[in-house]
């Protein structure tokens, strides 16, 4: 399949929807031709080839199993198409065993139109790397930035290990559902630091909602975050607050030196896939994680991850498996 990988990622920066399927195959491949296709495919829609960042809103979209992700991004999705916006969103689940594969399938569970060319749902396994991503995941969100208008990633679970999803996206969106007790684990987990936004599900329910927005408003004042919003909303139609939360992202979005904060979240998981690969004894080969943040900080910023993991790599005498 030679040329295959740079085909796709020139398709993907002309913005043509209907080469993400195929790419997203070969980004999830493991073979060894493979792997070479999908780095030509990263070079095509790298910074560099781009000529800046990729314009899509990167979303990342997490919270505890029952919080109501599905259902919210169900309402959102008919929100955005509703603006015209195209939409892609990778649905990151727990893994089978036996099979590696995603076991809940999250494509099931979120409402949309299959015959909608301007929408792309793919579940994907989490693997056994913790941090809620699939090791494609941030391949495959930076591929489809490209050519869609917003990516999202929704990520199993919440809690500490699930904030290496903020290395990735714009935004941050964590889901809290009322009466849970999610706030007191989010304190105890460190949570309350990641989010841009966050959304209590389920405002139909009334006292416990409110209770659950004052409880996140007060803690988030208590840890001197003045910076994250929190919004309150009931996802079933009809729908209330998500034309609020829509533009409560697009927002924060605004807010951003999107140049400086995608080069930051590229780098950092260049150095997390660099640990995952070569392990701690890889690290100390290039002088610690200071040295190795400071190598990558004298690179082209318009270099692609797979570049970039493969200077560590070869600063530290490792191989590329």
């Amino acid at each position: 399949m030679s040329g295959a990988g740079a085909a796709l990622g020139a398709r993907l920066r002309e913005r043509d929807l209907s080469a993400a399927p195929a790419a997203l195959n070969l980004l999830e491949s493991a073979a060894p031709d493979d792997l070479l296709e999908a780095a030509a495919l990263a070079r095509e829609v790298s910074p560099a080839a781009l000529g800046g960042e990729a314009p899509a809103h990167l979303i990342g979209l997490t919270g505890p199993p029952g919080a109501g992700k599905s259902t919210l991004l169900s309402a959102l999705l008919r929100t955005w198409r509703a603006d015209g916006r195209t939409v892609a969103m990778l649905a990151v689940d727990p893994s089978s065993r036996r099979s590696g594969g995603a076991l809940l399938g999250d494509r099931a569970r979120i409402d949309f139109d299959p015959a909608d060319r301007g929408i792309l749902i793919r579940s994907t396994a989490s693997g056994e790397r913790l941090g809620g991503l699939a090791r494609p995941t941030r391949a495959a969100a930076q591929a489809l930035a490209a050519a869609f208008d917003i990516v999202v990633i929704e990520t199993v679970g919440v809690g500490q290990a699930e904030t290496e999803v903020a290395d990735v996206v714009d935004t941050v969106v964590v889901v809290v559902q009322p009466g849970s007790g999610d706030v007191l684990q989010f304190l105890k987990s460190g949570i309350m630091e990641t989010p841009d936004v966050l959304v209590v599900t389920k405002s139909d329910l009334g006292q416990p909602a409110l209770r659950s927005h004052r409880d996140l408003s007060a803690a988030l004042r208590s840890l001197g975050n003045r910076r994250t919003r929190v919004l309150s909303v009931c996802a079933i139609p009809p729908p209330t607050g998500i034309d609020e939360l829509s533009a409560a992202i697009d927002e924060h979005r605004a807010t951003l030196d999107l140049a400086s904060h995608r080069l930051r979240a590229r780098r950092a998981g260049v150095l997390s896939d660099f640990v995952l690969e070569q392990g701690q004894r890889g690290l100390r080969a290039l002088g610690g994680r200071a040295a190795a943040e400071a190598l990558l900080g004298e690179q082209d910023p318009g270099l692609d991850a797979p570049a970039l993991l493969g200077l560590l790599t070869a600063a530290g005498g490792g191989e590329r498996g």
